[in-house]
């Protein structure tokens, strides 16, 4: 059993997400390779004591980036922190040898992400990913079987989003996502965008054009010390593409959606592929339901598949209980040890979103800006 030993940088949500699927490791028992927490570092001291009260492995707690990157017991990190800092220290890791995956959307923007692509092909010896958990789903992977089989015919359309309402809320208090400088001019879009863009990128789906339509539906929040502050980021985007299937060559109407106010979604992601031969839809709203539609006859009818445990990674959950967010967590997790261990995923749609599909959803999401402003379709 390799182990590979693990720095955190950022100890907010997702870092603790992290942390308890190493915890759930034993979950996979399959695994020739898992993970171990060594080092953790954050600005916020409170939130450490949550790790060094969980993990006896850790043994360096630190609130400087750098010592935990000079740490050379630390083999690989994970980094969650506000998008202004990624281009800053998602290349520091990359330099400093340590493997990274990182929260979306690797930079504030289209120049900064271009930074952190260049250090990456700079140093082809580190292993980079990005963090996205959709499509470790049950039933997204067995939509990526569909693909991998090409049992959609020619695609006639494709829509995809993530939506969840936690702005719904007015009276929330202004966080960093709702700021300019710290979560950059795409807003939702670079805060969601790459959870709705991960499968169709991996279907070789790739966009030609995008007319976008952004909403910016809160003007201002409490600041919370009985003040009001502006929302300075988009809430809600639709993007509209015309795309082309990478294998085929053929031209499709694609949507993309993501929206941070989204009234009746606490948290869905969903996908929806339209075939010549075969359709396909799931939303995580009935998580263990996959809808599939096959022209066998002359007749139409979406048949309803109940989907159970069956993930891309095993596990020892039995295959007829439902599946939940922190289950693909520890999928997604698992994808990026097996391909750093292995050096390829199991199948294509097992693996961690890589730098390329990155680069092209801020292509997408700098066009989609230019869009909006113009208030007209732009190619690139």
């Amino acid at each position: 059993m390799r182990i590979v030993k693990f720095g955190i940088i950022g100890c907010g949500l997702m870092g603790r997400e992290f942390a308890s699927a190493v915890a759930r490791w034993c979950h996979l028992p399959e695994m020739d390779v898992k993970p171990e927490i060594v080092a953790i570092c954050d600005t916020n001291a409170k939130l450490l004591e949550w790790y060094t009260g969980n993990f006896p492995t850790i043994k360096q707690v630190t609130n400087d980036y750098k010592t935990l990157l000079a740490n050379d017991e630390v083999e690989a990190v994970y980094i969650a922190v506000p998008h202004n800092l990624h281009a800053e220290f998602y290349c520091a890791a990359i330099e400093a040898g340590k493997h990274l995956l990182g929260e979306k959307p690797f930079g504030i923007d289209k120049p900064a992400n271009d930074i952190i692509s260049d250090c990456i092909r700079k140093h082809p010896n580190v292993f980079v990913r990005c963090s996205s958990e959709s499509p470790f789903f049950p039933a997204m992977q067995k939509i990526g079987k569909l693909i991998e089989k090409q049992a959609f015919g020619q695609i006639l359309e494709v829509n995809s989003g993530f939506l969840h309402s936690s702005d719904l809320d007015f009276n929330k208090p202004i966080n960093w996502k709702r700021m300019l400088k710290f979560n950059g001019e795409y807003g939702c879009l670079g805060d969601l965008g790459m959870h709705a863009c991960h499968m169709p990128f991996r279907a070789g789906w790739i966009p030609k054009n995008v007319s976008a339509i952004l909403s910016k539906i809160v003007k201002e929040r409490p600041d919370g010390k009985g003040g009001m502050v502006p929302c300075e980021t988009w809430d809600n985007a639709t993007l509209f593409c015309l795309a082309e299937d990478d294998a085929s060559k053929q031209l499709f109407p694609m949507t993309i959606k993501t929206q941070r106010i989204a009234p009746g979604h606490k948290n869905t992601w969903y996908l929806e592929v339209l075939g010549t031969k075969t359709s396909a839809r799931w939303s995580s709203k009935q998580i263990n339901t996959l809808e599939i539609l096959e022209y066998a006859s002359g007749e139409q009818g979406w048949q309803v598949i109940d989907v159970g445990h069956e993930m891309a990674y095993k596990s020892i959950t039995g295959i007829i209980f439902e599946a939940g967010f922190s289950d693909s967590i520890l999928q997604m997790w698992a994808a990026f040890l097996y391909e750093l261990h292995h050096g390829i995923p199991p199948t294509p749609f097992a693996g961690c979103v890589m730098p390329d599909e990155v680069a092209l959803s801020h292509k997408l999401f700098t066009s989609a800006l230019e869009s909006h402003k113009k208030s007209s379709t732009v190619a690139f």
